[in-house]
């Protein structure tokens, strides 16, 4: 936990045997929580872990294709416009229209062919020289290409492989770029998770699992990896993990009554619709309660460990502050990051629910009618409930955090005339000085923002070095 130290001749702090007793003391009590809950963890993951059978599902794949018929790519070399056939497209398009076709060369060699492009995909996004697109090749089909009208080669997708691909990259070599050998770790973290959603989540969704204790009992599993392999075993990240198991159970107990309360049944989507149709076993509430808990992860993730980092951060500054002052100083960092996260969760399912809030603009219904319809509700729901759990994970991890700092840390300084001159955070000139252990230090720091408390900390580790330097020099 970093409290306690002397400082070794390389110039790093020395944890002396005082500092380490105090740590195991930590680690100990923080592990006799979430040893067994972790043992529990994993029986229940053993125990509902899916059999992977399909059995009873049926649906027909879109991309299944009848004998004789093909998914081929390739890229456009120019893109026409000209009058229907006398087909299916035409009849779609209506009598007289235009319609829109791509000459495309074939990826896998030959002569360029004339791909006839959706109606829909033409207006809302069009298609340019160049594009690499997926279409289905009915050549080979008896009477596609005999005359008749119809089109022998059909818009399905574009291939997106490529910017898709630069984007993660860019990703993961800017993460570890500024985050380093961390940021690496978190990269690995999040495959791990999505293996655990791919792997465990939903195959057990499919095979109509209990979806409450599915969503528990995989989210625990996934910050359990994630916190530990991003941050390390240390006592505050544990302290973080309780917070997040705190906030990840109050949020899925709102998610059980919510779902159940507001009848969310999925009813109106498409891709519901489609569920349903394929197996008995799929429940659409259960497939929404899964999604309320899991989407607010990654939030409550942030969090509870820039919370307990905060606690930590805190007490290096005035180790001799009261548990009490302590809290109530941490919590004052902790509001501000309740009201921004509220913003960046409310703010990321409007983003990706802009078409729907179009449509339903459009419509120019009531606002409570319209946040409580179908469209709508499921969105506003997730946006409440996963607000809801974040809020209240922010102080229970701040205590817990309390605790653990102040029943195992050593105090660091014997007195507070071992201190320099000048207890303000900074001077009339902005130059930050260091803290002053005395029990009401916290409060002139409490009103810093990161930057400060981050100018504070280095200004405390300079000064460190600077009496090491000295120590050895009269040695």
């Amino acid at each position: 936990m970093g409290h306690g130290h002397s400082h070794g001749n390389n110039g790093h702090e020395v944890a002396t045997p005082e500092a380490l007793a105090s740590r195991k003391r930590a680690n100990w009590l923080l592990a006799a929580v979430l040893v067994p809950l972790g043992v529990l963890t994993a029986v229940a993951m053993l125990l509902m872990w899916p059999s992977g059978s399909r059995e009873g599902i049926t649906f027909a794949s879109p991309y299944a294709a009848a004998p004789g018929v093909t998914f081929d790519t390739g890229r456009i070399q120019s893109v026409v416009e000209e009058s229907c056939t006398q087909g299916q497209t035409a009849q779609q398009a209506g009598p007289g229209s235009q319609c829109t076709f791509a000459f495309t060369e074939p990826d896998k060699g030959g002569s360029p062919v004339k791909v006839v492009i959706n109606p829909d995909v033409a207006k809302s996004h069009g298609v340019d020289v160049g594009d690499d697109i997926r279409y289905l090749n009915l050549s080979a089909v008896q009477g596609a290409s005999q005359g008749n009208g119809s089109p022998a080669y059909v818009f399905v997708d574009f291939v997106r492989n490529v910017p898709i691909a630069l984007l993660a990259v860019l990703y993961a070599v800017v993460v570890i770029a500024v985050a380093r050998w961390r940021g690496f770790r978190a990269l690995l973290g999040l495959l791990g998770a999505y293996a655990v959603l791919v792997s465990f989540i939903l195959p057990g969704l499919v095979e109509g699992k209990p979806p409450l204790l599915l969503a528990l009992v995989g989210s625990t599993v996934i910050m359990i990896g994630v916190l530990y392999f991003a941050h390390g075993f240390s006592a505050r990240t544990s302290t973080a993990l309780l917070g997040t198991i705190f906030g990840l159970g109050i949020t899925a107990l709102l998610a059980a009554w919510a779902t159940d309360a507001a009848n969310l049944a999925g009813v109106g989507n498409h891709d519901a619709a489609t569920l349903v149709n394929m197996s008995s076993q799929i429940s659409i509430s259960g497939i929404i309660l899964c999604g309320l808990i899991i989407s607010g992860l990654g939030v409550l993730n942030d969090v509870t460990i820039t919370q307990s980092s905060a606690v930590w951060e805190l007490y290096e500054l005035a180790p001799e502050t009261s548990a009490r002052k302590l809290f109530t100083s941490a919590m004052r960092i902790g509001r501000d990051h309740i009201a921004s996260t509220v913003y960046t969760i409310a703010f990321a399912y409007a983003g990706a629910a802009l078409p729907i809030l179009i449509i339903v603009m459009l419509y120019d219904r009531p606002v409570a009618e319209a946040l409580t319809s179908a469209e709508l509700s499921e969105e506003v729901v997730r946006t409440l409930v996963g607000s809801i759990g974040l809020v209240l994970a922010i102080p229970v991890t701040t205590l817990i955090a309390v605790l653990v700092v102040k029943a195992t840390g050593t105090k660091r300084l014997a007195a507070a005339g071992t201190q320099p001159a000048g207890t303000r955070p900074a001077d009339d000139a902005g130059n930050v000085r260091e803290l002053e252990a005395s029990p009401d230090a916290l409060d002139a720091y409490a009103s810093l923002d990161t930057g400060e408390l981050a100018a504070v900390v280095e200004t405390r580790r300079q000064r460190r070095e600077a009496e090491r330097r000295a120590a050895e020099g009269r040695s």
